[in-house]
Order: structure tokens, then sequence, then C-alpha cells
């Protein structure tokens, strides 16, 4: 058995009770929530206490402090390491995200070519950079551009992993898997939708629910994505919730037409409507 006394006192552990501290042995070292915390050392001890000593001592492996802080580094290095690459297994699989943040010139997203950089440049940093990215956009006019024709095959997953869609037709079908919880920023986030401040969920498209440009003369595309001022864009809602039940209102890539006083195509006309110029992007490989 072990006998414990008071440093200061030189009296059995008995008469050193307070609050569920002990002083052990002369090197004044403390006993705190059944622990002994020495320098170098380590004791825990059982719950039956006596004042010569004390009972069901169990005496751990002593061990400096530096290794012991080295296992623990190395422990959390693995628990890092496993998390970092379940991060980078979900990105180098993203085939599909909202872009967190749009061109900041309202719908001028310079051309479906200004566009696609946009999309390649934020997959990059998000760690997807080796594939081809392409907009989700349609144009108007001669030579007129299918959003739908623009994405490859599919199938497509978000920044979680998760599948949106298995093809081209299945996404363009009410069994995508498109929603506020999937239709995920390239940073994994939640794009803010219908009762949220601010609300974000128009998402440029330019296009038909079937993906295809918008036939007539009415512009729909913002003068295909190179206007900030005068027109008009298609838009979806990301959150698939709009003022009411109907399809338009529930629709990813068709709800309804920008507008605003600044012309329509205007950064503050897409906010005004609920949107922030953001526009789905699309892994073609």
């Amino acid at each position: 058995m072990l006998s414990l006394v008071c440093p200061a006192l030189r009296s059995p552990i008995a008469k050193c009770r307070a609050r569920n501290r002990f002083f052990g042995p002369i090197d004044g070292s403390v006993f705190q929530d059944h622990r002994w915390i020495p320098d170098r050392k380590v004791f825990k001890a059982g719950p039956h206490w006596t004042a010569g000593g004390i009972e069901n001592v169990k005496k751990l492996e002593e061990k400096p402090m530096d290794q012991k802080r080295a296992v623990a580094i190395v422990a959390l290095l693995a628990v890092f390491t496993a998390v970092g690459g379940i991060a980078l297994a979900q990105q180098t699989s993203m085939g599909f995200f909202v872009t967190s943040v749009g061109v900041g010139k309202g719908a001028d997203l310079g051309g479906l070519a200004g566009a696609d950089a946009q999309c390649q440049t934020l997959a990059q940093a998000a760690g997807a950079g080796t594939k081809t990215w392409r907009a989700y956009l349609s144009t108007q006019g001669a030579g007129a551009v299918n959003a739908r024709d623009r994405i490859g095959a599919g199938p497509w997953s978000n920044a979680k992993g998760n599948v949106i869609a298995q093809s081209v037709d299945d996404l363009h079908s009410p069994a995508n898997a498109l929603s506020k919880q999937t239709a995920l920023t390239e940073k994994g986030g939640i794009v803010n939708g219908r009762g949220d401040t601010p609300n974000t969920h128009d998402v440029l498209t330019g296009s038909t629910a079937e993906g295809r440009s918008i036939a007539g003369d009415a512009d729909m595309t913002c003068k295909n994505w190179t206007s900030s001022t005068a027109g008009a864009a298609m838009v979806g809602h990301s959150d698939r919730t709009g003022l009411d039940e109907s399809a338009p209102a529930k629709s990813w890539n068709a709800s309804h037409p920008s507008r605003g006083p600044g012309g329509g195509c205007t950064q503050d006309d897409l906010k005004g409507t609920g949107g922030a110029g953001l526009f789905y992007c699309f892994a073609t490989n």
C-alpha cells in the first residue's frame, strides 16, 4: 500500500482532503479528479481511501511528457490525414457546383467563354481543376447554344460526393437529386434560398426547363451574357422553392426572367429578385 501524506502538514492524507484534491508523496504532486499530476509521472488510483494510505492503487507506465506529446501529435496527424483524404476524394469526384460568387458585373459574364473560365478558376481553387468545366448556360440567336449540350454526359456529383444526376436526361427530369441541400457550391456550402438573408437562389441559365435555348425575340440571356444593363436573363431556383407550388417556382433552371430598374441585367437587378449572378458549373469529363 502506498502511504500518502500532506507535504505541508506531514500528516496522513485523510487530513488533506479538500474539494477532491489530495497531496501526494512528499514531492508535492497533486491528486485531482482521480489523477496524480506530478512533473513527469501519472498515477491513477482506485476509489477507496484510508487515513494511512490508498487502496486499489494502479501505477500507470511512466513516460516522459515529451514522448507522450509525440504520441498525441502522431495520433492527431493521422486523424487530420484521414479527414483530408476524404475531403480530397470528395473534391476529386466533384462534377457539379453552383458558383460561390458571380463575376461581379451582373449578367455580363464575358460571354460563354468568360463563364467557363469562372467555373474553371473556382474548381481549381477547390482542388478539382484537372477536369474541364463548363457553365450551364444557353445562348440565343444565330448559332444558339443549348446548355444541356455543353456539360458532358454525366453522372455528376456535388462537393460532398452526392450524385445529383446520372445523365443529361436524368438531370432534366423529376428524378434528379437537386435541392437546397445538394445544389452546393464548389466549397461544399449551401446557397442561400427563400427565407434566408440575403436570398441568392436565382441562378442564371437562359434556358428552358429542358435545358435548351429559348426561342423568340425576347432577350432571355442578357445579350448572350454580355450585358450588365438592359435585357433579361432566365433564372432557376437552386433551392427548388418559390412563391407558390407551381412547376416554374420549383424549377432549378427555368423559374422566371430577371427584371429591375437598371434594365434587368445589372447586379442590383439580380439582387432585387433574389440572385447574385451565380450559375451552375458541370465537369465534362
